[in-house]
């Protein structure tokens, strides 16, 4: 058995079209940076919550984003995220965070929630 380690900054990625979007959200509500976690919901198991907040809690890995957001995430939830990519999508009038995780194994039919299977190295 080995263990496999990571750089927790290199978790997740966010498009240029996302990172954008989170500066100004940012500038527009005050907030200092951006919480990425995953809470148990839905049929399915668990769903994102994407939230602005003043702080990082405890815990939490800061990314640094090029444009200077900060992307908060738990220590704990990092190995559930690893591989993620959010994007930022405009189609018409619809805007829309779009989020890809390897992880991620099985969807509810109305896609509000997800389950996840950790990759044990």
């Amino acid at each position: 058995m080995s263990v496999e380690k990571f750089d927790l900054t290199q978790t997740i990625t966010i498009t240029p079209a996302a990172a954008s979007h989170f500066r100004e959200q940012l500038q527009r509500n005050g907030g200092a940076g951006v919480r990425i976690g995953l809470k148990k919901s839905g049929c399915t198991g668990f769903k994102y919550v994407i939230e602005e907040v003043p702080a990082p809690e405890e815990n939490d890995v800061t990314l640094t984003l090029e444009n200077g957001v900060a992307i908060y995430f738990s220590r704990e939830g990092a190995i559930a995220l690893r591989g993620m990519e959010i994007d930022y999508t405009r189609e018409g009038v619809n805007q829309t965070l779009k989020i890809e995780n390897p992880n991620v194994t099985d969807m509810c039919g109305c896609g509000e929630s997800f389950d996840i299977k950790i990759q044990e190295t």
